[in-house]
């Protein structure tokens, strides 16, 4: 063997001695990572080895806003039912004043600016005969206004002069106080098809109820 070879195999071993020590400082570089993330999972496991993962039913989702849920979901149109009793309760307020339309008189009558005070005398003694009535029991403040404002447009639409409306007495009320009944009466004052109205004679429902005249009382029989 020449000097040359010589040279050649020394080169080539220390070639093999290098790439031999890159490749097991790359083994030791990888087991040392996958010892680390050995570890990492253990404390993780150990940290969270208590917690159970929550069923859905039990989830906490949080919601909308009641703002950013009204403006998220699609306005729905009204049923022409829902149209209707959402003008009648605009137009009649809970507010409005009423006692100085009243008589100063127990059975609370009240005649629309131009009747008479004989309209009020034949009504109470039931010259009209009643041709329906409204029952408001067990009806909250906001349902039987509903229900007033769409009684009171049907009889009209339908002619009809006298109909009665049973309000209750009262005593169920807190305080024993008579609160749907003054609110019946500021309601009856403010309807434009309403002329007059008066207590109930105790065969109608006495102080329970109300004989309401319409305009249609008013008219000419023909």
């Amino acid at each position: 063997m020449g000097l040359k070879d010589f040279a050649d195999l020394k080169s080539l071993a220390k070639q093999l001695k290098e790439q031999a020590d890159a490749r097991a400082a790359a083994e030791a570089e990888r087991a040392k990572q996958e010892k680390t993330r050995a570890v990492e999972a253990n404390i993780f496991q150990s940290s969270v080895g208590g917690v159970k993962r929550m069923p859905v039913s039990d989830r906490y989702v949080p919601s909308l806003p009641k703002s950013a849920a009204t403006a998220a979901a699609p306005a729905r149109k009204l049923t022409q039912a829902e149209d209707d009793a959402a003008v009648l309760r605009e137009s009649l307020s809970d507010l409005f004043e009423v006692d100085h339309y009243l008589e100063d008189d127990p059975a609370l009558n009240y005649a629309a600016p131009g009747v008479g005070p004989d309209v009020v005398k034949k009504m109470r003694k039931g010259h009209w005969p009643v041709q329906d009535e409204l029952d408001l029991h067990g009806l909250r403040r906001d349902d039987a206004r509903d229900a007033i404002g769409d009684f009171l447009r049907k009889s009209a639409m339908r002619n009809y002069r006298c109909v009665c409306v049973i309000h209750g007495r009262g005593f169920g009320s807190k305080g024993q106080e008579p609160v749907l009944r003054s609110m019946v009466h500021s309601w009856l004052v403010q309807k434009e098809e309403v002329v007059a109205f008066c207590q109930a004679r105790s065969s109608e429902g006495g102080e329970g109820a109300l004989i309401v005249l319409l305009r249609a009382a008013l008219k000419p029989v023909r």
